[in-house]
This record gives structure tokens, sequence and C-alpha cells, in this order.
């Protein structure tokens, strides 16, 4: 995206993180954003920025153990943790509510988000109770989401979309001007 935050650049008016956000907010009862080096970049968010409990900028399983033991330390009461991340702007509106209820059926501890036949692992429920097992994975080098999910009953949720993918992703200036077009389009 020729460098600085992805998650600022705008789509339609409002920046791809706030466009995350209003999706995320209300699937949730807290939302904290994972983020790491100047927060103050994100202060407009108007959510509580949270930087990684591990250092070495591990990728997205750093972001979702951050999460998981600022559950833990900060909400104790909650059982497991969303995660979304924030190039993806069309994702589901009942994302959260369709996914813990396949995992319930399946009687899986994981679940991780799919559209047309690709994972989307980064979109995912979390139980808090395995953020010691993942910080152990990630201390000894664990970088991947897929391999450390395959270690406990996981269930996939398949979405579609209505002419689009989901879980569209932002990566770059084409994909943005892609995501301009759809939503001009109205098709999201």
């Amino acid at each position: 995206m020729g460098g600085g935050d992805k998650c600022l650049q705008i789509l339609g008016g409002a920046s791809l993180l706030d466009r995350a956000i209003e999706r995320a907010q209300p699937q949730v009862d807290t939302l904290i954003l994972n983020a790491n080096g100047d927060a103050e970049r994100f202060d407009v968010s108007g959510v509580p920025i949270v930087a990684d409990v591990i250092d070495g900028f591990a990728g997205p399983l750093a972001g979702i153990l951050t999460a998981l033991e600022w559950t833990a330390d900060n909400a104790p009461g909650y059982e497991t943790v969303a995660s979304f991340p924030t190039d993806a702007p069309f994702f589901p509106a009942d994302l959260v509510e369709t996914m813990l209820e396949a995992r319930r059926q399946a009687g899986a501890l994981l679940a991780c988000a799919a559209s047309a036949g690709r994972t989307h692992p980064v979109f995912g429920i979390w139980p808090v109770s395995l953020r010691h097992e993942l910080r152990q994975a990630l201390e000894n080098g664990e970088r991947k989401i897929d391999r450390w999910t395959e270690r406990y009953p996981i269930v996939t949720v398949e979405f579609s979309g209505v002419g689009i993918d989901p879980f569209f992703n932002a990566n770059t200036p084409e994909d943005l001007v892609q995501a301009e077009r759809l939503l001009k389009e109205g098709r999201v």
C-alpha cells in the first residue's frame, strides 16, 4: 500500500479500520485493537490499543495471544475471543454469532471462517483457556495460525457473499480501487 498503516487507507470516505470497527463492534461486548508502535496514530478509533505481549512482531498469532491474555486480565468472565483483521472491509455482520453456533454444534474448541474454498484463519473464535498453550507455541517459534490450530478440534465455517467474497482483502492499491467500485455498485 505504499508504506504506512494499511488499515488507515480510505475506502468510501472511511478508513479500513473504521469499517472493521463498525462491523465488529456490534458483534462483541468489548473491542480492542492490537497494534504495535506508536498507539497515538489509532487514538481516533475510540477503542483500547493493545501492543503485542511478546516481542519480535510475531504476526497474527501474537495478536491473538495478546487478545486472549488481555481478556483474561481485563474481562475475566469471558471465555472466548473473536478476531478480525482490519483489511477485509466487507466481512459478515453475523460472523461471530454464526461461528459460535457452528463451534457449539461441532463440539469444537476453535472456529475459523472460510469462503470460496479458502480458509481465513484470522477471522476466528478462540478460547481464552488456550492462552498458555499459544504463548508456549509462540515462544517455541510457531508463527503459522493453521499449524497451531490443527492441534485442536476446529470447525471451519463457510460463508458466501452475494457476488463478492465476504472476506475480500484490500492488500494493494488495486484492491482498494476494486473495493471502491464494489461499494459504488452497491454490491456490499
